[in-house]
Order: C-alpha cells, then structure tokens, then sequence
C-alpha cells in the first residue's frame, strides 16, 4: 500500500468516527436527524452552505473546465455571488416558516405552503429525481480521485463503495448534525490544500504566475475569452442566464435549505450569507491550476485529471494523500446531506402520515436515505456513462422548484394547481431541450428558459383557477 493510500484510508476512518461521536448527547428524533433540533451556529451553517462550493467537482470540474475552454468556468464563482445574496433573502425566510410549523424539507413547505399532501409528495419526487445524479456524481468523483492518488491500485469500483460506505457510515446515524461536523475536517483540509496548490503549482510547472500569464496571452488567448476554446456554445448569453439560473437555484439546493433550516437564527445564516463569498474566492485556484496544465501536460484525453495530474507529478506520495482526503471528503459531505435530505423528505411528507410516531418517521427516513446511496452507488457501477447526461438535467431540473418553493412564500395568490402546473410545464421544456441536444439554445441556458415558462403558466394557471387562495402561505 502506497503513502497516498494510507494516508486516505486513515483518514476515511476517522471521518466515520468524527461524525459519529458528533450524535454523542444528542436527541433522537427526527428533528434532531434531519435538521439537528435547528442549533447549529454560524459556523457550522456556513460550512454546511460553503458545501456546495468545494465539491469533487470542484477539484476536477473546475480544473478540467479551465483547462478544455478556459473562461466559461468563471461562471462557478459568479454563480454563487449571486446565490449568496439570494440565500441572505431567502434563507431567512424558510427559516422563520419552518421554524414556526416545525418543517424540515422544501417538500414540508410546499405540503404546508398549499394545504395539500399531493404537492409536498411532487416537490418530494421530483426534487429525488434531480438530486440522485448529483449523489452519483460525488461517488464517481470520488472513484476518480482515489484511483488517481493510488496510480490506478484502488479500482474506480473500490472507490464507489468506499465513498457509499463513508457516507452512509455516519449520516445515518447522527443525521445533519454528523455532517456539519465532517464539513469542519473537510473545510479545513481544503483550505490548506487549496492555498498550498496555488502557491506551489504554479511556480513549480512555470515558475509563478507571471509566466503563466504571460503564456496565456501570447499561446492560448482563446481560453482567456467567451466563448472559450471549442466550446459548446458558451457564449456571453448563456453566461449572463446560467449565472442568473444556477444562483436563483442555489436558494432552495438540498444542502442550503438543510443549513437553513437547522440554523440557530435567521441571523446566522445572514451572517454565513455574508461570509460565503470569501470562501468562493479559492475557487480561481483550480482554475488556475487547469490553465496551468495547459503548458505542463498538453493533451491530456481527460482533462478533468488536470489538477491531479499535475499534483501526483509534483508531490511526495504522502502530500498527494492529503490532497486527495480534501477532493474525497467534497465529495462526501455534499453526498451526504444529499442522501439526508432525500430521506426527510420521504419519511415525513410521502411514507407517514401526521399521526404517525416520530420513531417509525425517522427510520423511516433512515431507510430511504440508505436507499437513495444504493441507487446512486448502482447507477455509478453500472452505468457511469448515463452520468453526464443526467447530471446536465439536475441543476436545470432543480430549478423549476423555486417559484414553488419560495415565490410561493410571497405570493399568497399561487394556488395548487398554478405551482404544480407551472412545475410541471417548465419540467418539460428543459427535459426536451436537453434531450434533443438544444442545450444551450439561441444562446441562452435551457433552464432559463423552462423557468419562464414555469412562471408564465403558473402565474396564468392561478390567477385563472377561482378557488380562494390557501391559507398555508400565512408566514
């Protein structure tokens, strides 16, 4: 067994035990699991909301972006500038409603907001079929990066199941609260990691930035503007609607509205809000580190292995294992409040009812979470090659949930019947977009356009549906 190796299974080992010994004390309710009795601090919310900015796709997507087109990826950082000061509105918000009617998914409000068990059980379905790509994405880009730091001894498959097992090992047992704990480890780890690289790399491939610069310039000027390099159609227009998109999005993603919603005060996740941005700022390393593979390993056929390649060619067996213990546990946090939340949508809004025993709701909810991380698990040994095309569906998909979810709050004339319409409609036209390869179309994010749709139907469908508007929407 190679440094790298054991360095990580160590280190796989102790997050298990981290994030058990976090449930040590605790109650054991759903309400404990699942949003951890709504007592997490600052700290912990801004980790918990900071998860979605350091993932595994972070340390290959955004290195392999940088190094395939260059400056589309910017869009990363853009997007969740703009999520952050839509999560300072909107976090608040689904705070204080849960908070006050005891809810702890976007399904519960959405069962709440309208009165109606039927919407909360659509909002639950659909928001699985969106997430559970992500879920396969974090495991396969685990598998990438194990298999990489072992120089290919641990298979991707190994690699799977060590992610599902890590995962699962300790979010069934202490719920949001083991998650929050494993994201202070893995916080910590990337940060080192990350100023590390973008010291190291760079002047050790090129000799500092000015000459990777300088290069840029001279060699490679089309990774420097939009479009980018061959990409796909990542124009100006589509930057300007994904960035829009992907931050409205990012409002009501799982990880968010756990964080939300197991927030000690709507002031802490002002705060956290707040902070956010400066921890975004380390994802121009990556990027940095993908333009700077661009000259020290030209024509790689995989250029998400951009940022490891250039690690395993630079770095001792146990510095590299480190590295990879911080591009695993962004995966693994993630996953698992994932894997969570799908779970307390599922035993609360879809398999209980309001009588049924708290108990019999959390086990409940334990048994889809272990569910939801053997189908993702499954689909990442079977079908790894379906991933791409969900995943491009997932973000654009989740989309369509927050007029829903949060204009719904708001507006107390949505009804029903216009949510699940427009839902429903803006669903479709991505879907088909996507499908037909029309992604982006005249230029502009697919998802943009569904979430048009999605308005203009649901606006249309409530105000023409007669009946008086539910009373759930009272905040």
């Amino acid at each position: 067994m190679n440094a790298a190796v054991a360095i990580f299974a160590v280190a796989m080992i102790a997050t298990i035990a981290l994030g058990l010994y976090s449930a040590r004390g605790r109650g054991k309710g759903l309400d404990e699991w699942s949003v951890s009795s709504r007592g997490l601090g600052t700290v912990f919310v801004w980790l918990l909301l900071a998860g979605e900015s350091y993932t595994s796709y972070s340390f290959l997507g955004a290195a392999g972006w940088s190094y395939k087109y260059g400056a589309p990826i910017f869009y990363l950082v853009a997007y969740l500038g703009v999520g952050y000061t839509v999560a300072y509105l909107v976090g608040p918000l689904l705070w204080t409603y849960g908070r006050k009617h005891g809810l702890i998914s976007i399904a519960d409000i959405a069962e709440h907001r309208f009165s109606s068990r039927t919407v909360g059980v659509i909002v639950a379905v659909a928001a699985t079929v969106f997430l559970l790509p992500y879920i396969q994405l974090q495991i396969q880009g685990l598998g990438v990066v194990v298999s990489t730091i072992s120089g290919g001894d641990v298979s991707l498959q190994i690699a799977y199941v060590v992610a599902f097992l890590v995962a699962e090992g300790f979010v069934l047992v202490s719920g949001l609260r083991g998650s929050a704990w494993v994201s202070v480890l893995k916080d910590a780890l990337v940060i080192a990691v990350v100023v590390f690289m973008a010291i190291y790399l760079p002047v050790h491939f090129l000799g500092g930035y000015g000459e990777l610069l300088s290069r840029l310039v001279t060699e490679k000027p089309e990774w420097l503007t939009l479009p980018g390099h061959q990409s796909p159609g990542l124009g100006v227009g589509w930057f300007v609607s994904t960035v829009v998109l992907n931050g409205v999005t990012f409002a009501i993603f799982p990880n968010a509205v756990s964080g939300y919603l197991g927030a000690k005060s709507a002031n802490n996740l002002r705060r956290s809000a707040m902070l956010l941005p400066w921890y975004s700022i380390l994802l121009f390393v990556p990027m940095a580190i993908g333009l700077t593979a661009l000259f020290a390993v030209p024509g790689l056929k995989n250029g998400d292995l951009a940022l490891f390649t250039l690690a395993s060619r630079a770095m001792p067996g146990w510095l590299l294992g480190i590295v990879g213990v911080a591009g695993a546990l962004s995966a693994i946090v993630p996953m698992s409040v994932y894997m969570l939340t799908i779970g307390s949508m599922w035993g609360k809004s879809v398999l209980t009812r309001t009588e049924t025993p708290d108990a019999t709701k959390k086990r409940r909810s334990q048994l889809v979470t272990l569910i939801a991380g053997v189908i993702a698990l499954a689909g990442s040994l079977l079908v790894p090659e379906a991933l791409v095309r969900l995943s491009v569906l997932s973000y654009e998909g989740m989309a369509q949930l927050a007029p829903l979810v949060i204009l719904g709050l708001w507006w107390r004339d949505m009804t029903a019947l216009g949510a699940v319409a427009g839902l429903f409609s803006g669903t479709v036209v991505v879907v088909a977009l996507v499908g037909t390869g029309n992604d982006p179309v005249f230029g502009i994010n697919a998802g943009i356009v569904g979430l048009v749709i999605n308005l203009a139907v649901n606006v249309a469908v409530s105000l023409a549906d007669r009946r008086p508007a539910l009373t759930g929407a009272k905040a």
